[in-house]
């Protein structure tokens, strides 16, 4: 495996391409890599040394942004092959696919025609990562949440392969459709707020949402209408009962969103006054959106499936409709078939982890910038996975993962880590109370590695490895300090053959001269 050396260091080769590239007071660049969403910048701010360093820069002395990539990345070489840049770029946890790296990639197969050798030289190379900068510089300077990404996998891999050899529970049969599934599938994703991605096992495998959906179109509904007109409807508590029992708060109110009677109801608030295709494709639009325009399909089969065999659910809804839980004018049968409907969107453990990592992240899709949900519906979408999400083991869960979470008889437990990322396990035998067996030891196991639960962090406790790049989450807004050539040359570990190749015309007294300056990352965050 390439090994490469980044640090701090490359925060002082920002400067002069920064000013380069920003030549007015605001330009955004669609590839910025806060949190990957696109993001302005305002022009460098530098000290009394801004002339001296201009003129500097304009006789060529100073190296660009693109040419110290391209010399940490070829390490002396004069060109570099593209399968090592695709390579270098795929260890800091990016995909060649991400659509921040659209323009890169396709000016790479364009450039690559006229490359006899496949090989990439400063020019060409320069040419391909202009319009991604950004982003590829806070990639390689390992700004991202979880900087050494090929050590933190490392780490998964092993919980994957640990969780993998589990061989108890049941896949569930009361759904025809899911009892078809192998008792053999397993697979994890995750995706962090910054587009870094992973995956292991059968990621690629199409699966329904099942229960996994009650919480994104609670979040819909939120995002729509608020908090206070949904939980007009709906209570917030714990129901300590099965999550299908034909029961009711003290106000006649489902207990929360979670259970069945909850999600029903919930179904009822979504986009009122249309008909149920308007309804479902409204809502697939949504998870598209939260999925980064990856993999959401629609299983047809499970549906008519859910539907044929889904007594107790419509005892359930009669029992609503007695109780006047619904909006008025709700109905009923429309609304449960909807329920089943929503039920039966199809993802996949890859797809389900960007969703997870738009919570993660605040409402924001990683990988695409766009704000999908408003703040207080991922808080209050959050606040109920952690305290009902996953069925009557949501006590325990809480109690040792420390995550909110949401699991689906389907296999799937979808967990956030705030601030984080988002991750999908997915495997069909479940356990007694209806979670998957693989993925809560998976989950367990994680947080007994990494220090991820809620309260692990509080002051005096014996530390977990904490995967975070040091800092915590400053990718909004970072000031960056002066540091002098000689430092930079020696932590970004290149010879003094190399460093010439760079700077050609740097003096030992230019070496020693430090420039200020602050890239102010403006994202809107409405």
């Amino acid at each position: 495996m390439l090994q490469f050396r980044f640090s701090r260091g490359l925060k002082e080769f920002c400067k002069p391409n920064l000013r380069r590239l920003w030549k007015t007071s605001n330009v955004t660049d669609n590839t910025a890599a806060a949190g990957g969403c696109a993001s302005s910048y305002r022009r460098p701010l530098c000290t009394q040394t801004d002339a001296a360093n201009e003129k500097r820069r304009k006789a060529g002395i100073l190296p660009s942004l693109e040419d110290l990539l391209f010399y940490t990345i070829a390490e002396g070489q004069e060109k570099i092959p593209a399968h090592k840049f695709t390579t270098a770029l795929k260890a800091t946890g990016l995909r060649t696919g991400d659509p921040r790296l659209k323009e890169c990639m396709e000016m790479l197969k364009v450039t690559l025609k006229t490359s006899s050798d496949g090989a990439l030289d400063r020019h060409l190379f320069k040419k391909c990562v202009q319009s991604n900068i950004v982003l590829l510089t806070q990639a390689f300077r390992k700004k991202f949440v979880i900087p050494d990404f090929q050590s933190f996998t490392s780490h998964v891999d092993q919980i994957y392969e640990s969780a993998k050899s589990l061989s108890g529970g049941q896949v569930a049969d009361y759904i025809p459709q899911l009892a078809k599934f192998s008792p053999n599938l397993w697979a994890v994703s995750l995706c962090t707020v910054d587009g870094q991605r992973y995956t292991a096992g059968d990621t690629k495998v199409p699966f329904c949402l099942q229960s996994c959906v009650k919480p994104l179109k609670y979040a819909v509904a939120v995002h729509d209408h608020g908090t206070e007109y949904v939980h007009r409807f709906i209570g917030k508590e714990p129901s300590g009962l099965r999550f299908n029992k034909l029961f009711l708060d003290e106000d006649d109110k489902p207990h929360n969103p979670m259970v069945n009677a909850g999600a029903i109801v919930c179904t009822s608030l979504l986009k009122q006054g249309v008909s149920n295709a308007e309804k479902f494709d409204y809502v697939m639009n949504f998870m598209k959106k939260l999925a980064g325009n990856e993999y959401v399909g629609f299983s047809n089969a499970t549906f008519q499936s859910e539907r044929l065999s889904g007594d107790r659910n419509f005892a359930i809804g009669y029992y609503l409709k007695e109780k006047k839980c619904f909006p008025e004018g709700t109905d009923m049968i429309s609304i449960l078939d909807l329920y089943f409907q929503l039920c039966s969107i199809e993802i996949t453990c890859e797809s389900a982890s960007v969703m997870a990592a738009t919570l993660a992240n605040g409402g924001f899709c990683p990988i695409t910038g766009e704000r999908v949900l408003n703040p207080e519906a991922v808080r209050n979408t959050l606040s109920l996975m952690h305290s009902c999400g996953m069925y009557d083991f949501s006590g325990q869960f809480a109690f040792h993962v420390g995550l909110p979470a949401k699991s689906g008889v389907s296999g799937g437990i979808l967990l956030v880590v705030p601030n984080v990322m988002g991750i999908m396990c997915w495997s069909p035998p479940l356990d007694k109370l209806g979670n998957s067996v693989r993925g809560i030891q998976f989950c367990t196991d994680l947080v007994q590695l990494f220090n991820f639960h809620n309260y692990d962090n509080l002051r005096h406790f014996a530390k977990k490895l904490d995967p975070r790049r040091e800092g915590g989450d400053q990718r909004q807004q970072q000031n960056l300090e002066p540091l002098d050539y000689t430092s930079l040359q020696k932590e970004l570990a290149l010879t003094d053959k190399v460093w010439k190749k760079v700077c050609p015309s740097e003096t030992d007294e230019d070496s020693s001269t430090t420039v200020v300056y602050r890239m102010e990352n403006m994202a809107e965050r409405n």
